[in-house]
């Protein structure tokens, strides 16, 4: 019995990863979001600036529903028009390099986590797991509208 739980384990584990596309998580797509390379200092730094809001997705590169939002919502032209001209985006590994960090500060559970910061650090909004391209406007707009209302 325990076998057969570890066969099933084994293929549901194979499926999901083939299922997903192989995607780059280092380069960004040109006509969709276009990710801060510098630390997260400097995006801090800029968001205050820009007197924006930071995006923030925490990622990893196993993650199926990362992978799927990084080639399809995160691609898309109309979300890159929306966040780039109204966020400062950052995309982070959160197991690697300043992620496991943050990962830690913002007391992330799983992945994608998707934030909405200020320039000073505080979470304004977030959620987690896949959106689609209508969805993921939708939650843009919506972070826009709350935090302008305070």
């Amino acid at each position: 019995m325990k076998a057969l739980l570890v066969i099933i384990a084994g293929i549901v584990i194979l499926f999901m990863a083939f299922r997903y596309p192989n995607v780059d998580f280092a380069n960004d797509p040109a006509d969709g979001i276009q990710f801060h390379k510098g630390s997260w200092t400097e995006a801090l730094n800029l968001a205050k600036k820009e007197n924006k809001l930071i995006f923030l997705d925490i990622y990893a590169t196993w993650c199926g529903p990362c992978k799927r939002l990084k080639s399809t919502t995160f691609s898309n032209i109309e979300v890159g028009e929306f966040y780039n001209q109204t966020f400062i985006n950052v995309a982070m590994d959160g197991e690697k390099g300043e992620g496991p960090w943050l990962a830690n500060k913002y007391n992330i559970k799983g992945y994608p986590s998707l934030l909405f910061i200020d320039s000073n650090g505080n979470i304004v909004a977030g959620t987690s797991g896949y959106h689609n391209v209508k969805n993921f406007l939708e939650l843009g707009a919506r972070v826009i509208k709350n935090n302008n209302s305070k």
